[in-house]
């Protein structure tokens, strides 16, 4: 059984940071992209960045470059986001997917975890 649970989620303050994880089990790690989504309150999901399986290739929405960092470690089957100078634009429920490197779609989702910045 595939589980994906995020953490690091919580209030904070306009320009601070937080650290998201993402940690996987029940499935190869090594073998998929993950990826971070978001999903704002009255507003549809969407792309927030991915990384491949190898961390070689990152991508990211643009409204987030330069401001948050994805990365992995595969070794501990965790993907991690690094978010700075948080806006309150960036307040949202925040999901962790993964997808099968060979996939077109993510296939599975972590229950999610809140992140709030306040102006």
């Amino acid at each position: 059984q595939v589980q994906l649970v995020e953490s690091g989620g919580g209030l904070v303050q306009a320009g601070g940071s937080l650290r998201l994880s993402c940690a996987a089990s029940g499935l190869t790690f090594s073998s998929y992209t993950m990826a971070w989504f978001r999903q704002a309150p009255g507003k549809e999901r969407e792309f927030v960045a991915d990384i491949t399986w190898s961390s070689r290739r990152t991508d990211y929405k643009d409204s987030v470059k330069g401001r948050f960092t994805i990365s992995r470690d595969n070794a501990r089957n965790t993907v991690y986001l690094q978010m700075n100078t948080l806006k309150p634009d960036d307040t949202a429920v925040y999901y962790c997917a993964a997808r099968y490197s060979s996939s077109l779609s993510y296939g599975y989702w972590g229950q999610g975890t809140q992140v709030t910045v306040s102006s």
